[in-house]
């Protein structure tokens, strides 16, 4: 396993974001150091199946499922072929919808044709390639690939603007009245560049505190 993989120096990261944004200065000093966790333990294919089974769900509800479709493998690893040949009624029956099944099948199929990247070839790639790349997987849109950019390769040029705790945290630093709209957020965050993942993980801390005002 390969944990906080950083691809970046995270104290250049944090002492940048201090600098270019009085806001930032002080989440920094309410939430402290920087905990981003980057974790590579499982390859890209079961990453990717475990983000297609937590989509819309509670964590608790997700985990239970994914144990679930574990199980359904003798090893416990998924397997892409294996998972192929098996009923869609023995996949519902871990509690997947048939969306996701649907969804499963689509990747699994990419994988045994060798289409999905591997990770030293995501390593090559630019994070819009890989976007682009991984978004052609049914089921797979922009939010899962930035996920996988921030917590499975460490990328540090991440804003996921849809996300909805990133918005908030955002509402919350400033102290709008009204959640910023992604397009707004974007703009806003031209000034965390190049280290916007770093901006991201802190937004999303800020909800977890009450920021002190000037």
């Amino acid at each position: 396993m390969t944990a906080n993989t950083y691809q970046f120096d995270p104290q250049a990261a944090v002492a940048h974001l201090r600098r270019v944004d009085r806001g930032m200065d002080r989440l920094v000093q309410q939430v402290g150091a920087l905990e981003l966790p980057v974790k590579r333990n499982r390859s890209v294919f079961e990453y990717l199946v475990r983000s297609i089974v937590y989509q819309q769900l509670s964590g608790k509800a997700a985990a239970t499922i994914h144990a679930r479709l574990l199980a359904l493998f003798q090893t416990h690893r998924i397997d892409a072929e294996q998972l192929l040949k098996m009923p869609t009624s023995r996949l519902r029956s871990a509690g997947l919808s048939r969306s996701k099944c649907l969804a499963l099948r689509d990747l699994a199929a990419r994988a045994h044709r060798r289409e999905l990247p591997t990770v030293r070839q995501l390593q090559q790639m630019a994070d819009a390639e890989i976007i682009d790349r991984l978004t052609q997987v049914r089921g797979i849109g922009p939010w899962t690939v930035q996920m996988l950019l921030i917590f499975y390769l460490g990328r540090p040029d991440v804003l996921p603007i849809g996300d909805l705790g990133v918005r908030k945290g955002y509402q919350q630093l400033r102290g709008f009245k009204t959640l910023p709209d992604p397009d707004k957020l974007e703009r806003a965050g031209r000034r965390w560049r190049p280290y916007r993942s770093v901006a991201t993980w802190y937004l999303w801390r800020a909800l977890d505190i009450v920021l002190p005002t000037d």
